[in-house]
Order: structure tokens, then C-alpha cells, then sequence
């Protein structure tokens, strides 16, 4: 849809849809009343529009940033700070409105906060698009951009990286530190705390990158910044106070606010702008497909093996999945050039 489209329109017309579903709660709620059921289906909508909304607005970056004459790392690096940000400030701040407002006026301002980005990228986003995608039939396009993704060693290195890192992290922020807070500290407030290092140290990181990533190697960076982000898991598995642990996850940050950049900017430069849609969104599917895979595992194995033998066992894949990247002949491509893949610009040099 991205590509048929364009990403300007689909970023759009997802938030539209997606401010829609989340007006719909409190619309129902406050008229006719509102089930549970409804309310799931309502949930499940607004992360259907919200996928094809980030997915184009990770396709239309390249342009944007071209039009604003910024580098394309920087581009990235500002808009995983930007989202880091908001996810560090979010939650404390919906908890004061909630407190101040109300819940349901509060579901009303999220629901017109969509609507002020699709006027943002509407106005403020002066990108032409001509129709560019494809016209042939639905599968026929989806395998398109899968064997164009496929074909290309790094691309395809990078999006087995990136799920099975999926597969092994995600359930270490969903189910085993929700665990560990519980049965270590008692207290939800704590692992807040915990995540709160994680966040700043990510925000630090993804700065950082915007400011100086171009002058590193990209294949150092990105080895480097996997190997330090399963550092941590070690230190968790000696279950230690929350000093420690919020330290350890804030290094945990530092590593993956980097790594987040760097991969957006690699897979736009390298896919053709025609085919931009269908291949972040292929590589968003596999990595979002490994997430619910690796919870159910580790929500087994910490019943199982309980919360130090579930770190150290994520420690341990973890290890040997990013360690072998250091042979991975597909990765010395990241330092080459990447101009001729796209012809997007990558290599303007320095913008502002």
C-alpha cells in the first residue's frame, strides 16, 4: 500500500485512520456504552493503521531529508531521539493528565494529536510524490520486494540480525524484567526506573549518532553496538540491586540507540525508492513475527528455569548470534559506498 500510494499520502491517511479508532473509544463509551469486546477490536485497528504509518514515514524520510539537505544518518538519528524522547516523557505524562483530565478527555487529546501529525506531514512535509509503485497484482508485489530484500547479502544479514535479536530482546523488556521487578524490588515503580536508564541512555546514543556517526565505521558500529547491548544480560543474571541494574540497562540503551539509525539508513539507501515500502515492511514483519514467539518462550522458561536462568540463557544466544557477525563477509559491504543502489543522495556530504 505504501508503494501504491506513496508515503506522504499512507502517513496521512494511517494517522487519520488511526485518530479515528482512538476517538471511537470515548465516542462509544459516552453514547451508547462500550464492551470489552469492541474495545479490543478498536485496540486491534489502531495498531493495523499504525504499522503502514510508520512504514511510510521510515520511506519518506530519504526524501525528506534530501529536501532539507541533512544527511540521511542525521535524519534518522533525530527521529529515533524524537521517538525515544516521547516514549521516556509519555507515560509519566499521561499519568498527570489522566489524574487532571480525566481518562476519557484524555483519550479525546490522543486522538487529536493524530490529526495534528497528518497536518504536519501535509503541510510541512513538501514532498511530491508521483505515483511510482507498482500496478501489478497484491503477491506478485509483496514477493517483489521480498526477493529484491533477499537478494542482497547485507540486506538479507541485517534482517536475520535484526529478528533474531527481536526474538531474543523483546521478551527481556515484556516479560523477564516485569518479573524481576516483582520478585527482586516489589514494586512497578522500580522497574520504571529500570527502563528510565534504558531510555536515557538511548537517547544519549541515538544524539550522538546523528552528531558523528557518518565519520565511523558502519561495521565496527553496528558489530559493536549489538556485542554491548547483550553485555548487560550477564550483569541482570546476578540479579543485583537497582543502582546496578538501572546502570546495566542504560548501557543496554546506549548500544541500542545507535544500532536503530544506523539499519534505517543502510536499508534506505540500499532499496530503491520504488520498492521502499515493501521491503521496510517485510523486514518490520519478520521482526515483529519473532516477538510473540520469544515472549511465549520466555514466559515458559522463567516458570521453568526462573529469572537468572532465563537472562542467562538469552545472554548466551544473544552472544552467539552477534558474535558470529564479526565473520560475516556481507557485513564489509556496509562500508562501501551505497549511492549507486539508490541514488538518493547518501553521499552529498555534510548538510545541516
Amino acid at each position: 500500500m505504501v508503494d501504491r500510494v506513496g508515503s506522504r499520502r499512507m502517513s496521512i491517511a494511517a494517522d487519520l485512520l488511526s485518530g479515528a479508532t482512538v476517538a471511537m473509544i470515548p465516542l462509544l463509551y459516552q453514547t451508547v456504552g462500550l464492551g470489552f469486546a469492541p474495545l479490543l477490536l478498536l485496540v486491534f485497528l489502531g495498531a493495523l493503521f499504525d504499522v503502514p504509518g510508520n512504514t511510510a514515514r521510515m520511506a519518506l524520510l530519504p526524501d525528506v531529508a534530501a529536501a532539507a539537505g541533512m544527511r540521511l544518518e542525521r535524519a534518522n538519528a533525530v527521529s529515533q531521539t524524537i521517538q525515544g524522547l516521547s516514549g521516556l516523557i509519555g507515560p509519566p505524562l499521561v499519568g498527570f493528565l489522566i489524574v487532571a483530565m480525566g481518562t476519557g478527555n484524555v483519550l479525546w487529546l490522543d486522538a487529536a494529536s493524530f490529526a495534528v501529525s497528518a497536518l504536519m506531514v501535509a503541510v510541512a512535509v513538501p514532498v511530491s510524490e508521483a505515483k511510482r509503485g507498482p500496478t501489478g497484482r497484491y503477491l506478485d508485489d509483496i514477493r517483489e520486494g521480498l526477493r529484491y530484500l533477499w537478494s542482497d547479502r547485507l540486506l538479507r544479514s541485517v534482517a536475520l540480525t535484526a529478528t533474531m535479536v527481536n526474538f531474543l530482546v523483546a521478551p527481556l523488556f515484556s516479560v523477564v524484567l516485569p518479573v524481576y521487578a516483582d520478585r527482586v524490588f516489589g514494586s512497578a515503580r522500580d522497574l520504571g526506573v529500570m527502563l528510565a536508564g534504558f531510555g536515557v541512555g538511548a537517547l544519549v546514543s541515538s544524539s550522538a549518532y546523528g552528531a558523528i556517526g557518518h565519520r565511523a565505521s558502519r561495521r565496527w558500529a553496528l558489530i559493536g553496538g549489538f556485542v554491548l547491548l547483550g553485555l548487560p544480560m550477564w550483569v541482570l543474571a546476578t540479579l543485583p540491586g537497582l543502582p546496578v541494574a538501572m546502570a546495566a540497562l542504560g548501557v543496554a540503551g546506549l548500544a541500542a540507540g545507535g544500532i536503530n539509525p544506523l539499519v534505517l539508513t543502510v536499508l534506505q539507501e540500499r532499496v530503491p525508492a520504488e520498492l521502499r515500502g515493501r521491503a521496510l515492511g517485510t523486514l518490520m514483519a519478520m521482526a515483529l513475527a519473532a516477538t510473540p514467539l520469544g515472549m511465549l518462550l520466555a514466559g515458559s522458561l522463567v516458570a521453568a528455569l526462573g529469572v537468572a536462568g532465563v537472562l542467562l540463557a538469552i545472554a548466551a544466544c544473544y552472544l552467539a548470534t552477534t558474535a558470529s557477525l564479526s565473520f560475516n563477509p556481507a557485513l564489509h559491504d556496509l562500508d562501501r559506498s551505497t549511492a549507486a543502489h539508490t541514488g538518493t543522495g547518501a553521499d552529498r556530504g555534510p548538510g545541516s
